[in-house]
């Protein structure tokens, strides 16, 4: 049994009209439900949800600040290449953008990775478009070994593999993966990548499952928030969450809330989503999964960061560059997208201490399980 047996079970359509459906009072048995079941959840989700927000921020703190203390992972993203087969109609990558396409060699890899060792960063995440027939295994396996001995910690963000493929990474040096799902809604998926690889629903769903059978420390999920209805993706990726957890114990779960932004294409949201949406959101996944990591990344504004801090996240990027080869030259032509928050490492750093939290530099290191 997969999540695709899992998910089959649920309709889009059906999980919309029972979001739309709840009650303040279901709001209020939600709140006070320990556990939390997803039924409750449907609750938090609604909009009978929006007088409750203030009372839903302050649990998911005191939840956080219980599982997690108060600190802050601190990431960068590193782009080895932007090049991609794919043609999704909301990222900057998309093959028929005319943009300047790059991909880095090795020792332009050195140079980036030198930066950003440089700034203090001990947890990256490698990140590429989907061109395995530049940015192939063996270009990835000789990049993570040739970092590898400045980080405690590499994540990757690349187009799915097998699983022996993922094992191949591990045993390089990679101990995450992040793999977003973009909307977990078939139609608006197939409408959204109308060709390459991506195109194919079923093998990135079940990406995460590959990789932490591989023995994968660390997986992230997500959808891109402005494609479909927010509530609903929210409720789907907590469903993808709960199964990982489930049937993954051994493997450390993480949940991103990636929302759009301007990119090459000028593709617009389908459904925006507004910040009060994405504090409800947010803070709803923290109540159902307390122990689960909650990403930020500098998509989003510096105000919106700073107020999010407290409200369930644990890991925050911070003076980041999504074009490759931008740290060490400074260039951003060829970006994913636009960021929101330009603020240098330090100034995200001081923040963090400002509201009393810690920023953690390094918190594993793969000598714990070699």
């Amino acid at each position: 049994m997969s999540f695709l047996d899992e998910i089959s079970k649920y309709d889009p359509t059906q999980i919309r009209d029972e979001i739309a459906a709840q009650t303040a009072a279901d709001v209020e048995r939600a709140l006070t439900a320990a556990p939390l079941r997803l039924d409750n959840f449907l609750a938090l989700l609604s909009p009978a949800a929006a007088p409750y927000l203030e009372t839903m921020a302050q649990r998911a703190h005191r939840l956080t600040v219980q599982r997690f203390g108060r600190t802050i992972q601190m990431y960068a993203p590193l782009y080895l290449s932007n090049e991609c087969s794919n043609g999704c109609l909301y990222c900057g990558f998309n093959v028929h953008n005319k943009m300047p396409r790059k991909t880095l060699s090795l020792d332009e890899i050195a140079a980036e990775a030198q930066v950003l060792h440089d700034r203090g960063f001990r947890h990256l995440l490698i990140v590429t478009g989907e061109a395995p027939q530049i940015a192939g295994l063996d270009y990835l396996e000789a990049a993570i070994q040739r970092i590898r001995p400045l980080f405690s910690s590499l994540s990757i963000e690349i187009y799915p593999l097998e699983q022996a493929g993922y094992a191949r990474l591990i045993a390089a040096g990679v101990d995450g993966l992040t793999l977003y799902q973009e909307t977990y809604e078939r139609p608006l998926y197939a409408q959204m990548h109308p060709s390459g690889r991506k195109r194919d629903y079923d093998w990135r769903l079940l990406g995460p499952e590959r990789a932490a059978a591989a023995g994968i420390r660390r997986v992230g999920v997500g959808s891109l928030l402005g494609l479909g209805d927010f509530r609903v993706e929210g409720f789907f990726t907590a469903l993808h969450a709960l199964y990982l957890a489930r049937h993954f114990w051994r493997t450390h779960l993480s949940v991103s809330f990636p929302r759009m932004r301007p990119a090459d294409g000028g593709f617009q949201p389908l459904a925006p989503v507004s910040d009060r949406d994405f504090v409800q959101i947010l803070c709803a996944l923290r109540l159902l999964i307390p122990d689960a990591g909650l990403v930020l990344s500098t998509r989003e504004s510096a105000t919106l960061r700073d107020h999010l801090l407290p409200l369930g996240i644990t890991q925050m990027s911070a003076g980041s560059c999504t074009a490759p080869g931008g740290y060490a030259s400074e260039d951003d032509s060829g970006q994913q997208f636009a960021i929101d928050d330009d603020r240098n490492v330090d100034e995200v750093a001081a923040m963090i201490r400002a509201q009393g939290y810690e920023p953690v530099w390094k918190d594993w290191d793969v000598a714990f399980v070699r």
